[in-house]
């Protein structure tokens, strides 16, 4: 996996049988799938990294760490790689537990392939999202460092809907201050409308 490009969705498979990591690596690369197998979580978890990008494929019951185990284990250290479990001991508890701890799908052995192939699709693409919304986060964050403590106020009370003579009472400034505090903020957050700003001002109390 040291070759392994972290911008190429990857469907990461993990079992303990050698025989269905094979049939699954094959079936993934017949729909088009980059595939990377593994014996065991202790395998997957030892190499992982944090650029890796697609989905995991894990079976449920493996040796030593289980597939929910691995899910836990994954989720304590933040990593918001789909997950897909795969069994042939599903049961309804299970099932629950999988999707309760942020699963993408629970599916139960044997797998209809035209079904296993849309699951990975849909999980690539929830990923694919994910990295996205994370992106615009981070771009957010820093665009609103650059404010000064004044722009932020102004963007708040603008974010609660108030007018700029009302902003400047609360202030205490002028309302052509309100103004000149507010297009430097605009400048600065890159906003060239109020709907921008309002979509700002909505991440401050995210």
């Amino acid at each position: 996996m040291s070759g392994q490009s972290p911008s190429s969705p990857t469907v990461f498979v993990v079992d303990d049988d050698a025989a269905v990591r094979d049939a699954l690596s094959l079936l993934i690369s017949l729909k088009g799938l980059r595939a990377a197998v593994f014996a065991s979580a202790a395998d997957f978890l030892a190499v992982y990294e944090p650029a890796w990008r697609g989905c995991l494929l894990t079976d449920l019951k493996m040796p030593e760490m289980t597939g929910l185990e691995l899910q836990r284990e994954l989720q304590q250290r933040g990593v918001t790689l789909p997950v897909v479990m795969l069994s042939a001991h599903g049961d309804v508890a299970t099932t629950r537990a999988a999707l309760k701890n942020g699963a993408v799908d629970f599916l139960e052995k044997p797998v209809n392939d035209e079904i296993l192939a849309d699951v990975l699709l849909n999980a690539i693409r929830v990923d694919d999202e994910r990295h996205r919304d994370a992106e615009r986060r981070t771009q957010v964050a820093t665009l609103l460092e650059r404010l000064t403590s004044r722009e932020r106020a102004v963007l708040e009370l603008l974010g609660e809907g108030l007018q700029h003579r009302d902003i400047a009472t609360r202030l205490d400034i002028s309302p052509r201050t309100v103004e000149v505090y507010k297009s430097r903020m605009m400048e600065k957050l890159q906003c060239r409308t109020l709907a921008d700003v309002m979509r700002f001002a909505a991440q401050l109390s995210a």
